[in-house]
């Protein structure tokens, strides 16, 4: 039996127009549509295959506003057993060791987990850091980067795919793992899974709850911040080339211009 912790994100939908909070030059999630990361989707796929293959539960954690509740439901109705929401106001501007704390706490709320699943970076933050850290929290080994992952009793094998090739590894449980867009492809949740996944366990904690402290936590304690931002300049018209038998010679001249020959 395994028993598998999926870290999962609710995010900007990246078709929506994403922008900063003037007040704090924070992630504006009010102002766009929110979605569950694709790249969790197919962390809990990843989960619900292992799972499959033999006995087990498996158990999501997210960390976010209410709204965040949308994400924790798709995963699921994909077929995740329950779930773990931690919501809390001064969670808000945390960075990623910040965030990595809370996670690590909230994964010592699900009792004898033998692998925790990732996707490799979140589409709004892109730090690709919090698997690692969290692996240095828990004192666990990690695997990152997996694009083929299988349990054998007590150890897990992988093929981790980088710019440099491939490589095969394995390790021993309890693991971190992150994975890659080449992993999976994730299933869509049915009207069964839908329905089930309304009455399927959400427990909400705050920080007080985790026991971690508001000072570790937050804008006001994060190691990095952003402290100008200003909104991305309308595109001007381009320069139109009219040509009268010398369009050619204009166009290099307008390319040596711009030093592109």
């Amino acid at each position: 039996m395994t028993n598998i912790v999926v870290l999962v994100k609710q995010v900007p939908d990246t078709y929506s127009e994403r922008k900063l909070n003037g007040s704090d030059h924070t992630l504006d999630r009010e102002s766009a549509d929110a979605v569950l990361d694709e790249i969790n989707e197919k962390a809990v796929e990843e989960a619900l295959k292992i799972k499959e293959a033999g006995e087990g539960e498996v158990t999501v954690i997210s960390v976010g506003p209410d709204r965040a509740t949308d994400a924790i439901r798709k995963a699921l109705s994909m077929g995740a057993d329950k779930a773990i929401h931690v919501s809390d106001e001064a969670l808000h501007g945390s960075d990623a060791i910040a965030t990595a704390k809370v996670l690590a706490a909230a994964i010592g709320k699900v009792e004898g987990f033998d692998l925790v699943i990732a996707g490799n970076e979140s589409s709004d933050g892109r730090g690709g850091a919090i698997p690692a850290i969290l692996a240095e929290l828990l004192g666990l080994p990690q695997v990152t980067y997996v694009r083929e992952l299988t349990v054998d009793g007590s150890t897990i094998k992988a093929t981790r795919e980088t710019e440099d090739g491939l490589t095969h590894l394995e390790a021993s449980l309890p693991a971190i793992v992150s994975v890659g867009e080449k992993i999976n492809e994730p299933r869509y949740p049915s009207f069964k899974g839908i329905m089930a996944a309304k009455k399927k366990p959400v427990e909400t904690f705050t920080i007080a709850d985790l026991g971690v402290d508001a000072g570790e936590v937050g804008l006001a304690n994060a190691w990095s911040q952003v402290t100008e931002s200003a909104p991305k300049p309308p595109r001007t018209a381009g320069e139109k080339v009219e040509d009268e038998g010398d369009g050619g010679t204009k166009v290099a001249e307008y390319l040596v211009g711009q030093k592109l020959i």
